[in-house]
């Protein structure tokens, strides 16, 4: 029978699998050969009282046990002749929808506005060597999401959306490390992302499901109170009993769409800010105490949280290792985000800082109505995109002038490939925003010693952390509360935020839908 321990050891034993086993075998008072078999199951860093150690859980298993995982089944079932199902969105949402629905025994049919990976990375590449923006094929739209070209972070904070460890061992059955089934925080990263997107697409075309990629869906059809297809772009309609709609935070149109057709929508908190790049190593040495990092240790990540004037300032989507990029998806935006690559081993770190805006703090924008949050995000994009120049150039400030109320004369290095233009951005950022950053990064200043600093630097503006607008649906059957067959799912439809989550989402969607044709 497997015995579970958890052991405390320096960076570089844990990295040495002998080392590893002599610490198991010390542990549990066995010979060194009887520690043979084992399989780490949990991988944390514990960076507190001044020294770097990892806490790593192992399952041990006796010589002649078999060496065994816990891992889920997946049958996945040829759907080309079963009944369709539509899935209006490619990212996790949708992606994981419908791998469920290929284990659920039907069709679908994934629908996505922009294009495949291959050709999206091209219109990617030209939005930061030219800032030309192609508004459906960017970092927010097309095969794989938003997450496609982002951290690929793997951790979710509620454990009562799902079976988490499903979905990471679906991603490790297409193509993902096997590491992430254990690390505290798991990545994948974003020259990783692409190529298991493309195994998943790949795996439910061969098993009977389809994909529309460069279409999008202008309305949906319905009859009795019940859905019962889409129409596209194109004129052409495809006709399903169920809707699965993943479309992500972005897709503004489709909240537009639903208000047009009289579909209920809701407005919901969410939260803006800007995005704070410092340098890698001064990130390292005050996480790791001043100890140099070395091949053993990760790039420093930190998770910071503030309450200002009873509204919660943090970070988020912090990209150790990583790069600042532009995730507009109008021409005349300037969104920024973070991602890293799979070794997180550029010479930045960068996060989210953002405030919680409430709809108290929309009553400007009172007659858009539901889209209230969306307008006030759009107005402040558009603000960053007058304050910028050439196009994607971001505005920003060094850290320390933003909060001390100067202009900053001159700007760091970033890695925001498009450029930064110097910009005060305490004259444009809203008052209930600026007030609360400011005083937020001083009180992050004194929980991380040298955080505030000038060789810091913000851009604007990060809007996209989650939706203004929330679908809603019934928490049994997961349908929308007034249309049936319809499945709002993921970050688009205010249930979800990540990739994990989302991912989850859409899988509980796929399995509600079934359940709902099946009768």
């Amino acid at each position: 029978m497997p015995t579970d321990i958890t052991l405390e050891l320096s960076p570089d034993r844990v990295a040495d699998s002998l080392s590893l086993q002599k610490a198991i075998a010390a542990k549990l008072g066995i010979d060194f050969a009887d520690a043979e078999k084992f399989v780490i199951t949990r991988k944390s860093i514990d960076a507190r009282r001044g020294r770097v150690m990892i806490n790593v859980g192992i399952r041990l298993f006796e010589p002649n046990e078999p060496l065994s995982e816990d891992k889920p089944a997946f049958n996945y079932q040829n759907v080309s002749q079963a009944d369709p199902v539509i899935v209006v969105g490619a990212g996790p949402a949708g992606l994981f929808a419908a791998l469920r629905l290929l284990e659920q025994g039907y069709k679908p049919i994934v629908i996505e506005r922009g294009k495949m990976v291959s050709d999206r990375k091209r219109d990617i590449a030209s939005l930061n060597r030219e800032h030309r923006l192609n508004p459906d094929s960017n970092y927010a739209f097309g095969e794989g999401g938003a997450g496609t070209f982002s951290d690929g972070k793997l951790y979710t904070r509620s454990k009562k959306r799902g079976d988490h460890k499903r979905i990471l061992h679906a991603l490790c059955n297409h193509g993902a490390s096997p590491e992430i089934l254990y690390e505290a925080h798991p990545h994948i990263g974003t020259n990783k992302l692409p190529g298991i997107i493309v195994n998943i697409r790949n795996n439910i075309i061969n098993h009977g499901g389809e994909f529309l990629f460069n279409t999008k869906v202008t309305e949906l059809l319905t009859s009795n109170g019940m859905v019962s297809g889409v129409k596209l772009n194109d004129g052409q309609t495809v006709l399903a009993k169920a809707v699965i709609l993943g479309t992500g935070h972005s897709a503004r149109d489709i909240y537009n769409m639903l208000l047009r057709q009289g579909i209920k929508i809701e407005a919901k908190s969410f939260a803006m800010g800007v995005r704070v790049e410092h340098p890698q190593s001064l990130i390292d040495t005050i996480q790791y105490h001043g100890i140099s990092r070395n091949e053993f240790l990760p790039a420093a990540s930190y998770a910071l949280v503030h309450q200002v004037q009873g509204r919660g300032v943090y970070s988020f989507c912090m990209c150790p290792g990583g790069f600042i990029v532009p995730a507009a998806t109008d021409i005349n935006e300037v969104v920024v985000n973070g991602m890293s690559p799979s070794l997180r081993n550029s010479k930045w770190a960068n996060s989210g800082i953002v405030v919680e805006i409430r709809l108290e703090d929309l009553s400007h924008y009172s007659k858009y109505g539901e889209l209230a949050g969306l307008e006030f995000q759009h107005q402040l994009e558009m603000l960053a995109h007058t304050h910028g120049e050439y196009g994607v150039q971001a505005p920003a400030q060094r850290l320390l002038d933003f909060v001390d109320g100067r202009y900053s004369t001159t700007l760091p290095p970033c890695s925001y490939h498009p450029g930064l233009n110097s910009s005060e951005m305490s004259e444009w950022l809203p008052d209930h925003i600026r007030t609360r950053l400011r005083e937020g990064f001083v009180a992050f200043g004194s929980k991380m010693r040298g955080f505030l600093t000038n060789e810091a630097v913000i851009l604007g503006v990060e809007s996209r952390t989650s939706s203004p607008v929330r679908i809603p649906r019934n928490p049994e059957t997961l349908q929308h509360v007034t249309l049936q067959g319809l499945f709002p799912a993921g970050e688009g439809a205010g249930y979800a935020g990540g990739i994990v989550s989302s991912a989850l989402d859409g899988d509980r969607c796929a399995e509600a839908a079934a359940k709902y044709l099946a009768g």
